[in-house]
């Protein structure tokens, strides 16, 4: 394949799961006992992309290796990044007291060593359905001006029925590029209305609010900028073990400051995903569901 038609997959799987209550990653959803990141995977393959890098803990490497890389074995190449706590991080920044990785731009730099084309960055945990994987792929095999992408949902379909979740709420200009995103991390259903539960106050979101489920498109300029703004931010916060290193905090920085452009693109028609235990048998259900209407196989591999 030639090298401008390459595309990679990098998937998000080192998230520890905390409000789940478990590995969601590797936990089986589908009537074969599918991960949620095996239709992603089968849908990535079936719009194109050629590769796949995993970011992952140490700890779960081993098992994610034996469980994917025999599904995958000839259709894509495949990758597996650690992301660990001192990964890209200045020794001076360095924070004993840490438990959790840094964040998804963290992870998503993590792979800078091994990604040198296009890529979509996806939650490994999240559903997405084919429709996002290829409007991804249709978009940079048209784009031209170098521009990034964010597959972009619609809040109030984007909720939990069972506690609060956390969201990159967008606003986009009359062209259809991104102004801004803010990640809000407390968003909850109250009295029929969205709520965002700021240190301020709560925040009524508007339910129709263009929403990033974390699938984005970048070209790998990305990542330059993206280590650039991570030591920025360790100077800042390197102290405080709860900080996360969002994706949206660089594609913020990345539009305000003129140093690139995202489109929302559309592509996110379907999208449910884990993240409480009560979440996964409503998940089962629409993956269930949608292999009776002949979306996908009954055993994907």
């Amino acid at each position: 394949m030639a090298a401008q038609k390459r595309l990679t997959l990098l998937v998000l799987a080192a998230g520890m799961g905390s409000r789940y209550g478990g590995i969601k990653q590797i936990d089986g959803f589908g009537p074969s006992g599918e991960t949620i990141m095996d239709y992603s995977l089968f849908d990535a393959i079936r719009a194109g992309f050629t590769k796949v890098v995993f970011i992952v803990r140490d700890e779960i490497r081993d098992t994610v290796e034996e469980m994917f890389l025999p599904r995958l074995r000839g259709k894509v190449d495949v990758e597996f990044v650690i992301q660990s706590l001192d990964t890209f991080v200045p020794k001076e920044y360095l924070n004993t007291g840490r438990a959790k990785p840094w964040g998804t731009s963290h992870a998503m730099l993590c792979a800078k060593e091994v990604i040198n084309e296009p890529f979509a960055v996806i939650n490994a945990d999240d559903f997405y359905g084919l429709d996002a994987f290829a409007a991804t792929a249709e978009f940079f095999k048209n784009e031209t001006s170098g521009a990034h992408a964010m597959v972009g949902y619609t809040l109030k379909n984007v909720l939990s029925d069972h506690g609060s979740v956390s969201r990159g709420c967008g606003e986009r200009d009359a062209s259809g590029f991104l102004k801004s995103v803010v990640e809000r991390t407390t968003i909850v259903r109250e009295n029929g209305k969205i709520i965002s539960k700021e240190k301020d106050g709560d925040l009524v979101l508007d339910p129709e609010t263009p929403t990033s489920m974390n699938f984005w498109g970048f070209h790998p300029s990305i990542m330059p900028l993206t280590e650039q703004m991570f030591h920025q931010f360790l100077k800042a916060n390197s102290q405080n073990v709860k900080s996360e290193f969002f994706i949206p905090l660089v594609v913020n920085d990345m539009i305000k400051s003129n140093q690139g452009k995202v489109k929302v693109i559309s592509g996110g028609s379907t999208w449910f995903g884990v993240t409480y235990k009560e979440d996964k048998e409503i998940v089962s259900q629409k993956i269930n569901q949608l292999v009776a209407e002949g979306k996908y196989p009954s055993k994907l591999w």
